[in-house]
């Protein structure tokens, strides 16, 4: 066990990405704040600066960047929510320790699609999203054989596209924060009243 911890953020420009980055960030944490991942040169790059610099990712949160507009064009959508978040994984996993942590950060909206309707507009985000999670989903095995612990944080719609105000916004960046750090590694966190939601009309 190494006395600092080496944590990856994407999205951590702005929004929920950035409060997750703040509340990590203390004298047994180094905090790496990613690039656009969708850049698939830029998402090689800091996976290469981590190699040298520090030879190991000990948690990787994949926090989407909250700048996509509703309606956005599904394909592109794909791009940034599944395909990058999917390529970040496979690039960071073999410097992943065993313990090591990947927290996929996603809304109700997103995790319950297409079973329960979204805003106008949302549906190629939360189709994307939710294809993300499907993604990390189909890498548990790999997940498990290295011995990293994987956890969803769903929360109500925060942070642009998102609706819930704050606290909402506090607690969820805290739940994210949480899972990361904590030793208990449950397979999904619901800030917000997921089950409620789930029983929503």
């Amino acid at each position: 066990m190494h006395d600092t911890q080496i944590a990856l953020v994407t999205g951590a420009s702005r929004g929920i990405g950035a409060e997750v980055a703040q509340l990590l960030a203390h004298p047994g944490t180094r905090v790496i704040n990613a690039p656009d991942i969708a850049d698939e040169t830029a998402a090689e790059s800091v996976i290469a600066d981590i190699r040298q610099r520090f030879g190991r990712l000990d948690t990787l949160i994949l926090n989407a960047p909250g700048v996509l507009a509703h309606g956005v064009d599904a394909r592109a959508a794909m791009r940034v929510n599944r395909d990058a978040q999917r390529r970040i994984v496979e690039l960071a996993m073999p410097l992943m320790p065993i313990g090591g942590r990947v927290v996929f950060v996603t809304s109700h909206q997103a995790h319950f699609y297409p079973h329960k309707a979204v805003p106008k507009g949302y549906a190629p985000i939360a189709a994307s999203m939710r294809a993300g999670e499907t993604a990390m989903y189909g890498m548990r095995y790999e997940f498990n054989r290295r011995g990293i612990h994987f956890t969803v944080v769903s929360a109500d719609m925060i942070d642009g596209a998102y609706f819930a105000p704050p606290p909402s916004a506090d607690g969820f960046a805290a739940a994210v924060a949480g899972a990361a750090q904590s030793e208990y590694h449950p397979g999904i966190v619901y800030v917000g009243g997921g089950s409620q939601y789930l029983c929503s009309a």
